[in-house]
């Protein structure tokens, strides 16, 4: 049934709290209890121990810190930025993904970014903890990068100057300074930024496009090819533009029959690969649906 589809339900009627919503909420709250610990009960030391992600941590068993290190900030600007980026980036691909199917994908990114800082950790030997859930901001803005690498994004450069770019061209950039902070300023121990943890990020976002939502890896055989998104390949001169149509969509039976078929075009090929003819038929049979 297309009620079903989460991005054929209208917002005007939704009073629940989202997962997005869940997990800005939940991590405004555990900053929240952070900062009562610290301060009023000086139990900072407490807090990181058995909660930030840490080489000695790890050393002792505290394995639960690959998740709970993302609900802990080390100030308000930390918080801020990231919980800035999580939403704004995050309620444009929660709807494609489906709100279960986010819940995991975040929950994935955090873990992949806290393996890859222990990987880090534990080769140069970094007993410096973690904290901050950057690595699912930057595995969201993957995901974003990758379903529109063309649309034009707005955000403010140090919350003065509004910068607008390409996300594919915002990702190559993070990826680049990451790489770069990992390579020269992280292993080195000359700043106290994870990079790992966001380039896991990153990692997590495009595993997950490449190979859950996309589903386009063959597990069956004995050898697996790993592509680049098809942004960063090289334009052949001879490609030609997908043929483009319009659909007569008149009467409720050609209504239903062409949604049905778009429905299954996203799942087995991602919401991105629509054309913007059947992104508008998904409109009109929303707007219908509304109406009723």
């Amino acid at each position: 049934m297309i009620y079903d589809r989460p991005y054929m339900r209208s917002d005007n009627n939704r009073r629940d709290l989202s997962p997005l919503g869940w997990i800005l909420a939940i991590t405004i709250g555990a900053f929240v209890v952070q900062n009562i610990m610290e301060v009023w009960f000086n139990k900072g030391p407490f807090v990181t121990r058995y909660f930030a992600l840490s080489l000695p941590g790890m050393q002792s068993g505290y394995v639960w810190t690959l998740l709970t290190y993302s609900l802990l900030h080390g100030s308000p600007l930390h918080i801020l930025v990231n919980l800035l980026g999580l939403y704004f980036i995050g309620r444009e691909i929660q709807p494609i993904l489906g709100p279960r199917r986010f819940v995991w994908f975040y929950l994935g990114a955090i873990l992949l970014g806290g393996a890859s800082f222990m990987l880090v950790a534990a080769s140069v030997g970094i007993p410096a903890p973690v904290v901050g859930c950057s690595a699912a901001v930057f595995a969201v803005l993957t995901v974003f990068a990758l379903f529109f690498p063309e649309k034009p994004i707005t955000f403010l450069l140090f919350f003065l100057i509004p910068v607008t770019v390409k996300p594919r061209y915002l990702l190559l950039a993070a990826v680049a300074i990451s790489a770069f902070g990992l390579l020269f300023m992280e292993i080195p121990g000359r700043v106290a930024v994870a990079h790992s943890s966001h380039l896991g990020g990153m990692l997590a976002g495009w595993i997950y496009v490449r190979f859950f939502h996309q589903r386009t890896a063959q597990f069956g055989t004995n050898t697996m090819s790993i592509e680049l998104p098809a942004w960063l390949k090289k334009k052949k001169k001879t490609a030609t533009r997908p043929a483009s149509y319009t659909v007569n969509i008149t009467s409720p039976a050609d209504l239903k029959a062409e949604v049905d078929r778009i429905l299954d075009k996203i799942n087995s090929k991602g919401f991105g690969a629509l054309t913007d003819e059947e992104r508008r038929i998904l409109d009109s049979a929303r707007d219908i649906l509304n109406k009723r």
